[in-house]
């Protein structure tokens, strides 16, 4: 038996790092796709792009989690399927069900390892991530140059311009300090900016200035200490039309700070958002409050301590006297009341409306703290759910490799991801509660799943298609 568990996991671990491998590598290319525009032309040192690719590579992992299980699972019992193995394997006496056992405990582990990677890696890495994406959105080649004063964000250089005016500078300055002899000053009535194909290098497109090359301050006391006097320690030269090239490698990238990203629902772990959902309740049943009792101190009779000690027949006559009271007087005074009233509660109308805006703005903050709780829990549930859907599948198709495996996968894990997408928009305009939303995929797969593996345990044949064609007839 132990050769048994051994030959079993043996046979699954291999396609589930294959299959996890290539979907990461599909889930990354597609995020250098989507994020491209912003990552070309900055310059961006190779750690950087290394140090965003680390982070994405771990917030994409509940993406490439449940395909990789799915499209494993397939592959492991339909290779084991097709040798005749599995059919071997029953044959001695063992059912479907002890054969997968040991994988059920792998696939188990997985799936706490995940719900604690979700829970705590996850959100850091996401943290990491975004707020990175977003130095680097914001990093424009056009910032580094500030009129009026000295930019020093290219290393080696000092670029000064005095105005910009619809992307032409004027009056440009530029200190060359690259080379530790020569101090190189370039002078321009105006310049224009100018990104590179690959966006490795910036170019000035400069119009009638001049050259000024010195010597450093060392290098021209030794030629003076050598030739006695007879040096010519600068030389200037004029243009009228010129390109000066810039290397963005030594360009800085300023790194927010990482707090401001760090509320976000995204980034907590299911404790922290249950605190963050309580204190949420708290402070705004406190506005609510508030509205509440300011809205009866404008209008003195809803207040309970005016009317709570009276009885009903009290309260008639109050109003009967406060109606006698109003009959009696003037016209002109009627209508002041009358547009005083109106006026009231037009504005307090207006603040009602308000404040159920805010309420359904708070509902759907608190949704979106609900929905990342339900993800993360769903997220393990369902990679259980997807591999006993793949794992009876494989073994009745009898099909392993990258073949009708990957099709059936990848028609599932649409399935799959569709439904997901569904759930959380459900959820997230307030059609339906988050518990429901998340964890639509898991309730919808999991009856499949238990069909899939009653059919392979007892051999039907589910896709063959004279058993269907023979079903038909006898219907």
């Amino acid at each position: 038996m132990k050769r048994l568990y051994v030959f079993s996991i043996r046979s699954f671990i291999g396609p589930f790092i294959v299959t996890f491998i290539i979907s990461m590598f599909m889930l990354i290319m597609q995020f250098f796709w989507k994020y491209i525009d912003d990552l070309m032309g900055k310059g961006l040192e190779f750690s950087i792009i290394l140090e965003l690719l680390l982070y994405v590579s771990a917030s994409l992992i509940p993406l490439a989690l449940p395909l990789a299980m799915l499209l494993s699972s397939i592959m492991t019992f339909g290779n084991l399927a097709e040798n005749n193995e599995l059919t071997a394997l029953k044959a001695s006496g063992l059912s479907l069900y002890r054969i997968m056992r040991p994988l059920m405990l792998v696939v188990f582990f997985i799936a706490i390892g995940t719900f604690y990677f979700s829970n705590y890696i996850i959100p850091i890495a996401t943290l990491k991530w975004k707020a990175l994406i977003y130095d680097i959105q914001e990093t424009k080649i056009s910032k580094i140059i500030t009129p009026g004063t000295y930019s020093n964000e290219l290393d080696g250089l000092a670029i000064k311009v005095k105005k910009e005016l619809n992307g032409t500078l004027y009056d440009v300055v530029i200190h060359d300090h690259n080379d530790p002899n020569i101090v190189k000053t370039v002078k321009a009535e105006k310049a224009t900016l100018y990104n590179s194909t690959y966006g490795n290098n910036l170019y000035l497109h400069l119009k009638n200035g001049s050259v000024l090359e010195e010597l450093s301050v060392n290098q021209a006391i030794n030629l003076e200490s050598k030739n006695r006097g007879n040096y010519y320690p600068s030389r200037r030269s004029a243009f009228k039309d010129a390109t000066y090239k810039i290397n963005l490698k030594g360009f800085k990238l300023n790194r927010s700070d990482e707090n401001l990203f760090k509320n976000s629902f995204e980034m907590l772990s299911i404790f922290q958002i249950d605190v963050v959902i309580d204190s949420i309740i708290i402070e705004n049943k406190k506005v609510l409050d508030n509205f509440v009792k300011s809205l009866k101190l404008d209008h003195k009779y809803l207040l309970p301590n005016n009317v709570e000690n009276l009885n009903e027949l009290q309260l008639d006559s109050i109003q009967n006297e406060l109606d006698l009271s109003f009959q009696t007087l003037p016209k002109e005074e009627k209508n002041v009341i009358y547009d005083r009233a109106i006026g009231m509660l037009t504005r307090d109308l207006d603040a009602i409306k308000g404040q159920r805006d805010f309420i359904k703005s708070f509902v759907s903050n608190i949704n979106l703290y609900k929905i990342e709780y339900h993800r993360k829990i769903a997220l393990a549930f369902a990679i259980i759910v997807l591999f006993f859907v793949g794992a009876p599948l494989g073994a009745i198709v009898k099909k392993g490799g990258f073949g009708a495996p990957v099709v059936i996968a990848c028609l599932l894990f649409m399935i799959y991801f569709v439904l997901t997408e569904i759930g959380e928009g459900l959820c997230s305009s307030g059609k339906v509660s988050p518990f429901v939303g998340m964890w639509l995929a898991t309730f919808v797969l999991s009856p499949v799943a238990f069909l899939l593996m009653r059919s392979a345990a007892n051999d039907s044949k589910v896709f063959d298609k004279d058993a269907w064609i023979k079903l038909f007839r006898k219907k």
